[in-house]
Formats: structure tokens, sequence, C-alpha cells
């Protein structure tokens, strides 16, 4: 409920939006135009109008047409993000797996220089007032901050991210209409005829696209985050953010204009504050960089989170610090952004440094989300001309934007793509490796063993193993069960049970599905529970689990009373074994190089991960871990002759 009235449109949601969605692209103005002209470069005419008319076209087509008109329209129950568009396309084409994990790698690598860049900005203003301060140890010691505070969760910092945005926002305005009236003809640069002469009449004039492509890098956060403002206060926010940030880009052109045939000494972004304000707007910019990266932070939690419910990332341990929707906190990602963001800062020292490497692999993110919304517009009934359309414009802007950020790679843009390709790979081996152990896993028809677990339940000469027997199964089908799981119960150790229980999980395309059905195989000794959740829910199967089996006995579908004598009397409650089975690599196998790697690789993952019973949530006094051997193929047919003794 709280969600719905939080995804209306008011006041306050749109409040809220400024705080939580426009950080990263509110925060673009610090830097960008400073990128374009170049620290040290002459001041021209010819590249302050042509960067400001890409600046403006740049913001109305790739922003406001492709993310807040057309990709909005993309939600998945409300939420958004490039694993929701997947989520929605997914049954179109297996290929289309491919974009989804080549945009969440990217967006998450690149995603590693938004804190650093966004602070340095702003932290570097500090120059103008005492020249030799030393702004590396500052940036560190306020991004340490910013990722110790994580595990608190932002709920009650995120309360007063909204108003100080708005005063940035208000701020960037202000100060940007103060240099427009000494200067109303900027608004020429409109005209995209200066952007176009800008990329082809300038020498090298098109690699300034990389720079340019910098007003825009947040655009994926108005997509990310749709879940937590909604579709109408982005829209609306929007508004007022895109008129903010046009009047600063062209307040600085304004400014630059003035400064033509000089050399750049300095940020513009800062050089047109009246002096006695450039303390406070070294605060603001501050506080204004620091929700930036608040807002990286949460996204790349969320995002990871998402990967592990889709089983395309190794299940790690995530926290719900606060009772607020979509508030987690996953420590091992924390650390290593928080790694991440301290050597991008250490190696590159100074934000004019990251300019040359920003931007680099969110250009892939941006172009694999068109692939996805392309098949989306398709799926949802719009004309294969209106798809192709979409999909020639927005290839052929970001493809320029790509190649023009190429030239960034050998500047430090070969730091985010490497970091890209660990994450694209961690993922691709964790897909291939269970492919590959799919494909040789054994199933068993479970009608056949039905009698047996029947009889063995009632047999009192075995040892009793549990009361209730729960094992999880990957088996989509109530009518197969593996043969591993089989094989434990009834000859590894004959495990005697009151009930027998297989439980069964899909994640649903749905964000936020929890729905189960139950299938009594055997009445009262063969259960099959099969939960369906959203990717976006939290799978704590021990809780789920037993809200189903307490709905069951309050229907009288099921009896969990202790069988023992001394117990029943008093009605106890019998008690419960999970059964997690361990799949070990067998050394009878005959894969090839390939498969070998990918399943080395993948075993090292899992080792370095979640353990099955810690990722399901199971109460670990409650659980037993069988190691089973993971034959991947056959063995080999020995041909054996006995001869006499």
């Amino acid at each position: 409920m709280e969600h719905r009235k939080l995804n209306r449109l008011s006041a306050a949601g749109v409040l809220i939006t400024l705080g939580i969605i426009f950080g990263d692209i509110g925060t673009s103005p610090l830097y960008v135009l400073k990128a374009i002209i170049g620290e040290g470069h002459e001041i021209k005419r010819a590249i302050v109008y042509g960067g400001i008319s890409c600046i403006f076209w740049t913001l109305t087509l790739q922003t406001t047409v492709k993310y807040v008109l057309i990709t909005l329209r993309a939600d998945n129950k409300g939420e958004g993000g490039i694993f929701s568009l997947y989520t929605l396309v997914r049954r179109k084409a297996k290929w289309l797996i491919i974009p989804a994990l080549i945009g969440g790698s990217t967006l998450l690598a690149d995603g590693i220089i938004t804190p650093p860049i966004s602070v340095s900005s702003a932290i570097e203003g500090l120059q103008m007032i005492y020249p030799d301060i030393q702004t590396v140890p500052i940036v560190l010691l306020i991004i340490t901050g910013l990722f110790v505070m994580q595990q608190l969760g932002s709920s009650l910092v995120g309360k007063a991210f909204g108003p100080i945005m708005f005063l940035w926002f208000s701020m960037l305005a202000i100060l940007g209409v103060s240099q427009i009236i000494l200067h109303p003809e900027i608004f020429k640069a409109l005209n995209p005829v200066y952007g176009w002469r800008l990329l082809t009449d300038n020498p090298g004039g098109f690699w300034i696209l990389g720079a340019v492509f910098l007003c825009t890098t947040g655009a994926e956060a108005l997509y990310s985050d749709l879940g937590h403002c909604g579709r109408k206060n982005i829209r609306v926010s929007w508004i007022f953010v895109k008129s903010c940030l046009l009047l600063n880009y062209f307040g600085q052109g304004a400014w630059l204009i003035t400064q033509e045939g000089t050399m750049l000494g300095g940020n513009p972004f800062y050089t047109i504050m009246p002096s006695w304000f450039i303390l406070y707007g070294i605060t603001l910019a501050t506080l204004a960089a620091v929700i930036a990266s608040q807002a990286m932070i949460s996204g790349s939690f969320t995002l990871i989170s998402e990967a592990v419910r889709l089983n395309v990332w190794p299940k790690v341990k995530v926290i719900y610090p606060s009772d607020m929707k979509g508030q987690l906190y996953v420590p091992s990602i924390n650390w290593l952004l928080w790694a991440g963001c301290c050597i991008v800062v250490l190696y590159f020292q100074e934000s004019a440094h990251m300019e040359a490497a920003y931007g680099l692999a969110i250009t892939m993110t941006m172009l694999m989300t068109t692939i996805l919304l392309t098949v989306f517009l398709l799926s949802r009934g719009f004309s294969r001309y209106v798809a192709a359309l979409v999909l020639v414009v927005y290839a052929t802007i970001e493809i320029s934007f790509l190649v023009a950020n190429l030239s960034k790679f050998t500047h430090g843009g070969w730091v985010t793509m490497v970091i890209g390709s660990i994450l694209f790979s961690v993922m691709w081996v964790w897909i291939k490796a269970r492919k590959i152990r799919n494909r040789y896993v054994k199933f068993a028809e479970l009608d056949h063993y039905l009698p047996i677990l029947n009889e063995l339940s009632l047999d009192e000469t075995v040892p009793k193993y549990a009361s209730q027997l729960v094992y999880l199964t990957g088996s989509n089908f109530d009518s197969e069960i593996e043969s591993k799981i089989i094989y434990s119960i009834i000859q590894k150790q004959p495990k005697r049970a009151d009930i027998y229980w297989f439980v069964h999980v899909d994640v649903e395309d749905e964000p936020y599905k929890t729905e189960y059905k139950v299938h009594h195989l055997v009445p009262g000794k063969v259960i099959r529970v099969e939960f369906k959740l959203g990717f976006r829910i939290e799978q704590k199967i021990n809780i789920l689990f037993r809200r189903v089996v307490e709905d069951m006995v309050k229907n009288g579908e099921v009896d969990i009373t202790s069988r023992y004598d001394s117990l029943n009397k008093h009605n106890i409650t019998g008690d419960f074994r999970f059964v997690v089975l361990e799949k070990r690599l067998s050394t009878e196998n005959s894969l090839s190089i390939y498969e070998k790697i990918i399943m080395q690789i993948y075993f090292v993952l899992k080792k370095l991960s979640l353990s099955e019973e810690k990722g399901f949530g199971l109460d670990l006094s409650f659980v037993t871990v069988e190691s089973v051997p993971l034959v991947l193929s056959q063995a080999k047919n020995y041909d054996l002759r006995r001869i006499p003794g």
C-alpha cells in the first residue's frame, strides 16, 4: 500500500524522486563542460556553441525521449532496470541473456567511477580558496565514510535527500541564469547545426562526443529506480531537473564565451559562482555528490540481488537493514565497490583524469538496453517499423558515443572495461556451469518410489531420521525427482520420516510474486511444495516453508505432531530436518577442455559464495549437508575379463 502511494503523482513523491533518482545526472555539470573544452586548452566559440548544442540534443534525444518517454513504459509490475526488462522479454529468445549480462556488468563496472568523479569534482573546488590543498585524502575519507554507513541503512539519510537535491538544482538554475543574462546569445546553441559543425568541421571534433556523453550517464538510473518512485513522479520531476541542468550548462557556456581566446584554467562550474558563495557551493556540491554515490551503491546492491535470484550470479549474503522498501545491503559487493573506488581515486588522482576514463562502459549498457527495448516493443504489439526506428536511431547514437569513447580506453577506460569483463565472465561461468551440470542431472520417476517411501515411513525396524524430512529439489515437475535424492533417502543411509517434503522454488518474471502450490503425492506421507517467488523476493525458505506448514495444519491437511507416544500425548510438534545435497565434481567425467575450465572456475566461485543452506535462509541447526558426486558424463566402460584364480 505504501509502495502504491509513493508511486502516485504528488508533491512529496516528486521531492523524493529528486533525491533518489537524479543524483548522478544532476552532478554532471560539475565536470561535463570542463571535459569538453579541456583544462589548459584554448576556449573557442565553435567548441562552446557546439558543445552546448550537443548537450541539449543528447539530453533531449537520449534522456528525455529514450528513457523518460519510451523506456519507462517497459515496467515490470512497477519495477525497472536492465534485469527487470530482461525478465519481460526472456521468453522471446534465449540469446537475450547476453545483452542482459553485458548491460548489467558494464553498469556495475562504470558505477565504480561515479563516487570518485562526483566527490573529486566537488572537493576540488576548495583549490579556488586553498590552492595547495591535497584533495585525495579528503575524497578517500568521504568515500570510506559513505561505504561504512551502508550497513546501517540509508533510510534516515534518504529523507533529507529530496530537499538537498531541490536546493542543488535550484542553485544550478540561479547560477546559470546569472550568466545567461550577460550573454543571452548563447541560446543560439539550441540550433543542432552548431553541434553538427563541431563534430564534422572541427579537427578531432567527433571525439568530443566522449565528453558530451558524460551529461547523460545517469539516464540508466532513471529506469533502474522506477520501482522506488513511479513513472509519473519521474516524468514530472524530470521537467524541473532538465530545465535546471540546461540553464546551468547554458550559463557556463555564456561565461566561457566571454573568455574566448584564453586558456581554460579552472572549472567553469565554480568560476561562475560569486566569490562569497564558493564555500557554500562546494558544500552543496559535496552533498549532491554523496547522494549521487549513494544512488549508485544502492543500485548496485539491487542489481546483484536480482542477479542472484535470476541465478546468474553466485549466492551472496544480503542484509535488510530497515523495513524501507528496496533497502538492502550486500556486504561483499559493498567492500568490493569501496576497494574499486579507492583504487580509482589513487590511480587517477584528479577528476580531470577520471573524465578521460568515465562513460566507456556505460555506453555498452545503454546499447544493450536499446536491444532489449526493441524486443519489448515488438512483444507489446508495436509495429515493426516503430521498433526498427527506435533500434536504428538509438543504436546509431549509442554506437557513435561508443566509438568516440573508445579513445578513452588508453587513458584509463580500460579499467572499467576490465572490471566489466570480469563481472561478465563470472555471470557467464555461473550460467554455463549450471547448464552443463543440469545436462547430466538424472531424474527418476517418482511414482516408482512412492510405495517404497510410504513403506519406509512405516518401517519401525529402521531408526527414525526425522519426523519431517525436507529436501530442496530442482525438478520442475511433481512426477519426477533427482536420482541423488532417492539415493540419499533409500540407499546412502535409509532415512525414515513421518512425512517426506520436497520443496521447489521457481523464480517468476513478476518482481514481487509470492505464491505456492501443494501436491499431496501420498496423503500425509509425501508432499511437494512449489514456491513461485518474484525475482525481487528474498528467498527465505525457512520462514516461507514454516508459513506453508502452519497454513496446512490450520486447514487440517497435515498432522505434524510427533509420533513418539511420550510427545504425542502432549501435542508436541515433531522435529524438522532439511537435507541439502552438496554436489562435488566427480573424477568420472570426459568433458571438453572448455567445459572443464568452466566447471573448475564454477567450483572456485561456489566455495567463495554463500552455501545453499545459507543462501536459502535455512536454520543451520536443522540442516544436514550431504556430499554427492556430480558425474557429468558416463564413465568409461572397461572390458574386464576374469581369469581363473
